[in-house]
């Protein structure tokens, strides 16, 4: 594996945020059912999975295709893919300046990235903390769902204000102790605000991203833009969702290790048939 340099650190660190935003767009981040949580937990949750769109719906889309632009500043912003399938697999792909990163993990024992911001534009295997970064992103339900079997506690910490409205917040703790905390409308129950911390260059650093423009999507609701940004750092990024697919066909080939491109391309939605590519 190259030396990889501040650019192409940054670079894929705003990839593995895009992906990690897209995961929070599908919505699926649910509790189970068996919560043991105090009851006015309980009574959060229900709402929320009802805003959502129920939790037999939301369990029930295998795979789903998120298409739009990304923005980090004036000078830098492009199309980005982000495609996810059960069990834990992901496709991911962002274009800026006509070179395109892409990140994919099988969802068992392999994963891949081409950076040609590094010069490396053939695929090379994703380190070991890369692979434990990539299942942890690919998880298709995200922390909430099942949370207890996961390790994740869940508590109820307070309301705060999100862009001008009463949010209930729900911190999670994360088996391997990192802490999130998921923001929800107090009068939608649908998410506001999303907040915790990234590491960069070593660093922890606080990130928060704010959730708007929700539509309905086969019977569940998506936020369609998206604003992140590190508190008194220097980054920040804007999604702008253009299209949500939920169960497109895509093959399981295409989470696998990705194909040398002929050249930059922009990030498309590849709608092969299974077993055409």
């Amino acid at each position: 594996m190259k030396m990889r340099n501040k650019s192409s650190r940054f670079t894929e660190k705003c990839l593995m945020q895009t992906l990690s935003i897209a995961l929070v767009i599908l919505g699926l981040q649910l509790f189970s059912g068996a919560s043991t949580q105090a009851q006015t937990v309980n009574e959060i949750v229900v709402k929320i999975l009802q805003a959502r769109g129920g939790v037999e719906k939301a369990k029930s889309v295998r795979s789903v295709r998120i298409t739009g632009k990304i923005y980090f500043n004036a000078e830098m912003y492009g199309p980005f893919l982000a495609e996810f399938k059960r069990p834990g697999m992901m496709h991911n792909e962002v274009t800026l300046h006509d070179k395109t990163v892409i990140r994919t993990f099988n969802g068992k024992d392999g994963g891949w990235i081409i950076n040609p911001f590094n010069g490396q534009n053939a695929p090379e295997p994703m380190t070991a903390a890369e692979m434990k970064d990539a299942a942890d992103e690919a998880d298709f339900d995200g922390p909430l769902i099942d949370s207890e079997a996961k390790g994740n506690k869940v508590e109820l910490t307070g309301i705060e204000q999100v862009e001008g409205r009463d949010a209930y917040i729900l911190k999670v703790t994360h088996k391997d102790g990192t802490v999130s905390n998921f923001s929800y409308d107090t009068k939608t129950y649908l998410l506001a605000k999303w907040s915790g911390t990234d590491m960069q260059e070593g660093q922890a650093v606080g990130r928060e991203t704010y959730f708007r423009d929700y539509r309905d999507v086969a019977g569940l609701k998506f936020a369609f833009e998206l604003e992140s940004k590190n508190p008194g750092g220097e980054y920040a990024q804007k999604i702008v969702v253009d299209k949500i697919e939920v169960d497109p066909a895509i093959d399981n080939s295409h989470f696998g290790k990705p194909a040398v491109p002929a050249g930059a391309q922009p990030a498309t939605p590849n709608n092969d048939p299974p077993g055409l590519r």
